[in-house]
């Protein structure tokens, strides 16, 4: 069948391929094993359909651009980037962006294989026409020819051709087309950033991060807004965190959150602003950055007691993170009757806010309550329970009344909510002493989609390997415990059924 498909490709290659050769060509190269084409990679003859995607019929290139995607698997990556140059670099400027994503497909399997990225790094052309493709207006196409440089950025060789030659400048022009284009080369540069502490260099040397620095900390709020996304995705390394703390871009932002209570327009950069000082508590330490940064929690507990749901949201969130380490529960303890009055506020919102906030509130208390055994000292495990007795009158029965709304997502949340101090005595008294729960624990019929088994299967896998949950739950009910979790998620008691003589 290869061999048809070598066969048909020779009758292509004269150059007036009708249509109907073109769909049985396609029809035969899918049928064809890719092993089989590999085989006779070296007889295939791609030129004559490259050059037919420059027609002007759009079902003969959306045919051409089809067979071309099958046969070009077949083809070795250092073979594409050797033979096929002059028709990359076409496909890159072609009108079609069909041909464009096909074109950038293959330059992604160039630049994965380190003999063949060599070949696109000397040609400089080719590379220019990758950095032209981020201006486009596809999205898929400009992600694409994004996703390339940063993998050609991964070397030395690629550092040097991208920052320390035409490219730069070139790259430079492409941010000028509008500003959703400035930000997608952005994107690049914090993305390349990321990689390495040489990669930053580069990039910084460029002028380019301190140009998105600049945008960052500008009077424009929608820029802001955009921009703290991707400077919050450099903060993730601890390279992209050193140099933003030593251009002082974090006491900036500091000092920009102190200042948007006089801002009417704050809501928009706000939420990201917040977001960025949680993920630096958490990367670097709790207690360190909410000492030297007061005003983040400050602001966080501010937005909790908005109106306005994308506030809470965030302030939701960004608790769940902090409080999801011992250092930073510690932090939130140390706040007092400020984080009590948090705690009543994610107590009211799991109970009356809409579904999805509703979840944001459950997970975070998730993580807030759980305590690893090895984290479970007298202090901390009183700690625990007066956070949950803060969260409303009576918690667990808030929790189970949500537990039992027909909502899955808020099902296996408020499960969760349970699995996390399933493992602490105080919450299995809670539990053993309030009427109903333990057979709400072993229920199965309660549950009914996939998700929610699993929920409850680690609710009781939690209090089965508990080391007091025997002598609080009583030994009968443990037993239930450890039969229910060797059954498993998905066990169906089996119907008994009686046969009558005589029935049919």
């Amino acid at each position: 069948m290869a061999l048809q498909a070598v066969a048909l490709l020779r009758e292509v290659a004269r150059l007036e391929a009708s249509l109907e050769e073109l769909r049985a060509l396609q029809s035969v190269v899918h049928a064809v094993p890719l092993h089989e084409l590999r085989e006779q990679a070296a007889e295939l003859r791609l030129g004559p359909l490259f050059s037919l995607l420059n027609g002007n019929n759009r079902e003969q290139t959306a045919l051409c651009v089809s067979i071309l995607e099958r046969l070009l698997q077949a083809v070795e990556p250092v073979q594409l980037a050797r033979n096929l140059r002059v028709d990359l670099q076409r496909g890159l400027t072609h009108p079609d962006d069909s041909v464009k994503t096909l074109t950038l497909s293959q330059i992604g399997r160039i630049v994965e294989n380190s003999e063949a990225v060599t070949e696109i790094l000397n040609n400089a052309e080719l590379l220019k026409q990758i950095v032209y493709c981020i201006g486009g207006e596809n999205l898929s196409v400009a992600k694409a020819a994004i996703k390339s440089l940063s993998r050609i950025s991964l070397t030395q060789a690629g550092l040097e051709a991208l920052f320390e030659s035409n490219l730069l400048d070139d790259l430079k022009n492409v941010m000028k087309t509008n500003d959703v284009v400035r930000y997608r080369v952005y994107e690049l540069i914090v993305e390349i950033s990321s990689v390495s502490s040489e990669s930053l260099n580069y990039c910084a040397a460029s002028g380019l991060v301190t140009q998105l620095l600049r945008e960052l900390t500008g009077e424009d709020v929608l820029v802001r807004a955009t921009c703290i996304e991707m400077v919050t995705s450099l903060a993730h390394t601890h390279h992209g965190r050193q140099h933003l703390a030593q251009e002082g871009v974090i006491d900036q932002i500091s000092n920009i959150i102190v200042g948007a209570d006089s801002d009417p327009f704050s809501g928009f950069y706000l939420p990201g602003f917040v977001k960025f000082f949680g993920n630096l508590a958490v990367m670097d330490s709790p207690q360190q950055i909410c000492e030297r940064y007061p005003v983040f929690l400050e602001k966080v507990f501010e937005m909790a007691d908005s109106q306005d749901p994308t506030m809470i949201g965030v302030a939701v969130d960004t608790v769940g993170i902090l409080g999801s380490s011992v250092e930073g529960k510690q932090v939130l303890q140390k706040t007092g009757t400020r984080f009590e009055r948090f705690l009543m506020r994610i107590g009211y919102q799991a109970k009356n806010a809409s579904t999805e906030l509703k979840t944001r509130c459950l997970d975070a208390v998730s993580s807030l309550l759980y305590l690893s055994p090895e984290q479970q000292t007298d202090d901390f495990l009183r700690m625990a329970e007066s956070w949950f007795a803060s969260l409303s009158p009576d918690s667990l029965e808030l929790f189970r009344g949500i537990s039992n709304q027909p909502f899955p997502e808020l099902h296996c949340a408020a499960l969760k909510v349970f699995t996390a101090i399933a493992n602490q005595p105080w919450a299995q008294k809670l539990m053993f002493n309030s009427p109903g729960f333990v057979e709400f624990v072993m229920d199965r019929s309660v549950e009914h989609d996939k998700a929610s088994k699993d929920a409850k299967y680690e609710l009781v896998k939690a209090l089965a390997n508990s080391k007091t949950v025997a002598e609080i739950f009583g030994n009968s009910n443990y037993l239930r415990l450890r039969t229910y979790l060797s059954e498993g998620p998905y066990y169906v008691k089996p119907v008994a059924t009686t046969a009558v003589e005589g029935a049919e």
